[in-house]
């Protein structure tokens, strides 16, 4: 069944209850828990990965273009999707072999009935540093002191345009000062890192470049332009049209501050910069140029639990038949062990490969960025 727009509005936002899950009580009792680490996942470029991005569901509230087909997409829902416990579970394995970041994400991850409690059990995991969520911001209000107190230390909200008009276009709903709204929210109340998110698209929002920039100057966020990676099976974006560089994203940079320096950031954040007197910081990360490739560190598990080595890969690995027959951590750790030594070297071979296996336009399993978890 794919979900009309009304319809999917009412059960998404209305009841975040559309996931099956486990209770909070069967989360696994990890904090104390010490158990000995495992080799270190790596592939066979010398690359090691520490960084897991856990999409804990495949629906969204919102409809954003270049994410997903006007026509909607056919969820898995139910048991198809990882339970609270399994989720928590994978976490402890990956944390014996090094991964320090958990990043949940979706869809839209605040749809989801026990977001808290999975925050709450990765960051009481033995060997997790860090716990970051990405939403559209729409529903954080409700979940934000929560989150904080489970132990959330960073949020990353998307948000691809200030102008009310703009925002309903790109993401076919209302609701851009309720985006706003969390964001000063999530700054009010603490978090430690607070980052917005914003997809550049020449001829739609490239206009707001400098509005963005200017909310560092009294706001302490990141800012992080990224670029337009467009996302559906038939590829309809690819032309360039709508391609704004990050190469002149930084000369823009240069060209309104002068005087701005570089600084710190993650390994994500390709480009950095703060502006001098400026709270905050500016980030333009390169995600269609693949210039950060030779830095990845990250895996990627979709919510029914399959494991993707690249964001450009159509090849998965599942791993939720090995976590529903209670495999071991050395059984879960294999399957991660595997699908990162078949990965290519950069996104570019990732992309000629799959483009390789597909005999037909209709090969292609997932045509939303929303079931794969960006």
């Amino acid at each position: 069944m794919l979900y009309n727009d009304s319809s999917f509005r009412d059960e998404a936002v209305c009841d975040p209850q559309s996931n099956v899950v486990a209770a909070p009580s069967s989360l696994p009792a990890t904090a104390g828990s010490h158990p000995s680490p495992l080799p270190p996942l790596q592939d066979q470029f010398g690359r090691t990965f520490d960084y897991v991005r856990i999409a804990v569901t495949e629906k969204c509230n919102l409809r954003c273009t270049y994410c997903m087909p006007e026509e909607g997409v056919d969820f898995k829902k139910g048991e198809q999707i990882l339970q609270a416990d399994e989720i928590v579970r994978v976490i402890g394995s990956l944390a014996r072999m090094g991964i320090k970041k958990v990043r949940f994400t979706g869809g839209e991850p605040l749809v989801r009935k026990d977001i808290v409690k999975l925050v709450e059990g990765a960051a009481s995991t033995p060997g997790i540093k860090s716990v970051h969520l990405t939403t559209n911001g729409i529903l954080f209000s409700r979940y934000a002191k929560d989150l904080l107190s489970a132990g959330l230390t960073g949020v990353n909200i998307s948000l691809d345009s200030l102008d009310a008009d703009k925002f309903q276009r790109i993401t076919r709903r209302t609701g851009v000062e309720k985006v706003l709204d969390s964001i000063r929210l999530a700054l009010d109340l603490g978090f430690p890192r607070v980052k917005v998110n914003i997809v550049l698209m020449r001829g739609f929002n490239e206009d707001e470049f400098p509005a963005f920039c200017e909310l560092t100057k009294d706001m302490g966020v990141t800012v992080r332009f990224i670029e337009f990676m467009p996302f559906d099976a038939h590829q309809i974006w690819e032309s360039g049209e709508h391609f704004a560089s990050a190469e002149n994203m930084v000369q823009q940079l240069h060209t309104m501050y002068p005087g701005i320096g570089e600084t710190s950031g993650t390994r994500t954040e390709h480009h950095i910069f703060q502006v001098p007197g400026y709270k905050g910081k500016i980030a333009i990360i390169p995600a269609f140029t693949r210039s950060l490739c030779g830095n990845c560190s990250r895996i990627r598990l979709t919510a029914d639990g399959k494991i993707r080595n690249c964001l450009y890969s159509d090849d998965e690995y599942d791993l939720r038949p090995v976590v529903r027959a209670n495999g071991s951590d050395d059984e879960v750790a294999s399957v991660f062990r595997k699908a990162f030594h078949e990965k290519a070297k950069d996104g570019f071979e990732s992309k000629k490969r799959s483009s390789v296996k597909r005999v037909n336009i209709s090969d292609v399993g997932r045509v939303s960025m929303t079931q794969i978890g960006g």
